[in-house]
Formats: C-alpha cells, sequence, structure tokens
C-alpha cells in the first residue's frame, strides 16, 4: 500500500473539492479512504438512470438523512447536476453545511456539457500514477520504463498480470472513454490515431504527417490530440516563452501520461537500448508533473529547440526557479551532452539550474554541470 500525498490535503480541505485525472491512478481508493457519508457511483448504469431521469433525485437524497460529506464518482458521465451541486453548497440552511467529494477523468465532458466547475466553491486537485515522492523516493527505474506506475501493475509481482492490464487500457479507454462519452464519432480512425500518436511520443509533432499515416484530416488529427489532453491521457508541452530565440522549433510535444500505458499501446514493454532513452524522458516528464500534483505546485515545463539543433529537454520553472534539465539514461556524460545546457545562457538572461537527469549512476558534476540520479533531482526541486 503506498499512501498518496493529497490524501492529507483533502481531507482538511475546507471546501469541496473535484479530483481529477486518468482512469485506474486510484481517484476513488483515495476517496473512500477519507470515509464519506454517501458514495454515488455516475458510472454504475442503474446510478446514472436514476440521476439523469430525476433532476432532484441528489436533493431528495441529501434531505433523506443527516450527510456531511458525499462522494460523487465519475462526474463527467452527467456535468448537469453540478448545478445542483451548487445549489446546495450555497442553500446552508436547507442543507447545512455539506462537502461534496467529485471525481472525473474527462475536463473535456464537463466543459462541453456546460459546467461551470463551481469557481470558487469547490477546489480543483489534479491524481496521476505513484509519484517518486510517495514512494520515498525508492522507486525502481527501470521498472518504471518497462512498466510504468500506475498503481495496480506496480503493485502487482506477475509481469504477465502487468502487461495484460496495460495492453487493455487503450481498448478501456476507447470503449468507455471515448465511445461512451461520444468524444468523437469516428471510432475507426481515432483508433488508428492514437497508435500513431504513441509512436511520436515525446517528438515535436507535424500534424499533417500524424494525420496522413491515421488517414484522417489535419483538422480530425489537431482535435484528436486535444481529445487525449482533455481525457488526461496525454500532455501537450510547448516551446519556452520566455527567452528570446526567434529560430525555436514551433512544433509541440506530447508525452503519454504513463510509461506502462504507452507501451502497452505499442505493445512493447521491453527498454531495449533503441527505445530506452526515450522512455527514460518520458519518465522523468511524468514525475516532474506528478510530483507537483502530487505535493499540489504549479508547474510549467516547456521545451526547447532551435532550428540549429541545439536542444535541451525541458526547461522548468517552479517555486521560481527555472531548471534546465537533459535526460539521460547513464551517467557516462561527455561534455557534448552539455552542449544544450550552456547555451542555454545566451537565450534566458537570468539565473537557472543546468542540470542532467539520469536513469541509472551516481551524481557526478562534469564541466561545471551536476549530473543527478532522477529521483534525487526531484527532491532538490521540492517534488
Amino acid at each position: 500500500m503506498i499512501s498518496r500525498l493529497l490524501a492529507p490535503t483533502l481531507a482538511s480541505s475546507p471546501k469541496s473539492f473535484l479530483l481529477l485525472g486518468p482512469r485506474q491512478v486510484g481517484k476513488s481508493t483515495l476517496i473512500r479512504s477519507l470515509d464519506p457519508d454517501i458514495e454515488i457511483n455516475l458510472a454504475n448504469r442503474g446510478e446514472f438512470l436514476d440521476f439523469s431521469s430525476n433532476p432532484r433525485e441528489l436533493e431528495q437524497r441529501l434531505l433523506a438523512q443527516p450527510v456531511e460529506t458525499v462522494f460523487i464518482d465519475e462526474v463527467q458521465k452527467l456535468p448537469s447536476i453540478l448545478d445542483t451541486i451548487q445549489t446546495i453548497i450555497d442553500d446552508k440552511k436547507k442543507y447545512g453545511a455539506i462537502r461534496f467529494y467529485l471525481t472525473g477523468s474527462s475536463a473535456r465532458k464537463l466543459k462541453r456539457g456546460g459546467a461551470n466547475l463551481l469557481p470558487g466553491r469547490v477546489f480543483t486537485y489534479h491524481l496521476g500514477p505513484i509519484a517518486s515522492c510517495e514512494a520515498g523516493y525508492n522507486l525502481d527505474g527501470r521498472i518504471g520504463t518497462e512498466i510504468g506506475f500506475l498503481p495496480e501493475p506496480l503493485l502487482s509481482k506477475q509481469r504477465s498480470f502487468q502487461e495484460k492490464l496495460l495492453s487493455s487500457y487503450a481498448s478501456t479507454y476507447l470503449a468507455e472513454e471515448i465511445q461512451a462519452e461520444a468524444l468523437t464519432r469516428n471510432l475507426e480512425g481515432f483508433s488508428r490515431f492514437i497508435h500513431i500518436a504513441a509512436a511520436v511520443s515525446g517528438s515535436p509533432v507535424d500534424f499533417s504527417k500524424v494525420a496522413s499515416r491515421a488517414k484522417i484530416s489535419r483538422h480530425i488529427c489537431t482535435r484528436f490530440f486535444q481529445i487525449l489532453e482533455d481525457t488526461l491521457v496525454a500532455k501537450a508541452i510547448f516551446p519556452c516563452e520566455f527567452v528570446q530565440a526567434a529560430d525555436l522549433v514551433k512544433h509541440p510535444k506530447y508525452y503519454f501520461f504513463d510509461v506502462g500505458v504507452l507501451n502497452g499501446i505499442l505493445g512493447n514493454f521491453t527498454a531495449s537500448p533503441d527505445r530506452i532513452g526515450l522512455l527514460t524522458e518520458h519518465l522523468v516528464f511524468n514525475q516532474l508533473i506528478q510530483s507537483a500534483q502530487a505535493n499540489d505546485k504549479a508547474i510549467e515545463v516547456s521545451s526547447f529547440r532551435t532550428r540549429g539543433g541545439l536542444e535541451i529537454d525541458f526547461i522548468v520553472r517552479i517555486d521560481k526557479r527555472v531548471w534546465a534539465i537533459e535526460v539521460k539514461t547513464s551517467a557516462n556524460i561527455s561534455t557534448t551532452d552539455l552542449a544544450g545546457i550552456k547555451a542555454f545562457a545566451r537565450y534566458f538572461h537570468g539565473h537557472y539550474e543546468g542540470v542532467v537527469a539520469v536513469l541509472d549512476g551516481r551524481e557526478k558534476k562534469i564541466d561545471g554541470v551536476r549530473v543527478l540520479p532522477w529521483q534525487k533531482l526531484l527532491k532538490e526541486m521540492g517534488l
């Protein structure tokens, strides 16, 4: 059992909250640990029909018994329920001071449903796969590049089960999230697209080329990438905006939220020499984002690549500090690997921490640049 860092924050929240996160990251398990008085699961067909057919169902249930906390799972299934929740929160005289614990896996469905996400009434938090800080900075990076850090596969000891679970994630996602939520009618095109999107994950995306390979229009391609973002399956990063560089490559890069899910879509769980570099980059990126979410911290991650070939994997702003991070598999670093970090000073006129994050190896300093194991770097960044 791994304790989630958000648990005490959620338990002590003075307001109701919405916890967003991809499927299978442990949102429901976390909320149940808070021991809510009532649980409503809108993924349950019967519950969904009760609430969708009777707009006053929630009010009637809450008036029937004394209630202080209400857990509503998969709230994106019925975005209109947020209007009722807002009414209940505002009318303390009638309903009392009820706190709502809401979870969802699709911000897109909430937005499309016209939900206002209850501004000023509800705090929003994000939950991802297990972050290194939640495991005492003791995660196995090599395992992470193969099966990722989703709770269930990570805690399982049976490799065949891990691979089966992760391989089924894509089909489950297509069936439950995309088809059931009617996010697109072109499910066949989306199925082709998601495999190609996985293949180019972590690389600058040329939408026209991806569209051609998936046999869809460029317009549909950009919309499909937006669906991946809105359903929290992938995250885009864009060229760094606070540097003075006219020759930056403008294409965004997308990273799937978990390396194990990425490998499941690709049908390859081997971190072979030709893949380990890109998988390590995914692991570090996801841990930066998910560690910030676990600590409820704001973080900004961008890319830096000039048309002349100068590149840094990630430029990170957090806690008013800037980090230029190059990701490598091993600590066998040469001075040529440091060119991007050193040249960044020509574009960014301020203080930054230039570091190399490595999957394996000991801490060292090369030509003035620190080389750190990835988990030690996260710890030093306050993540």
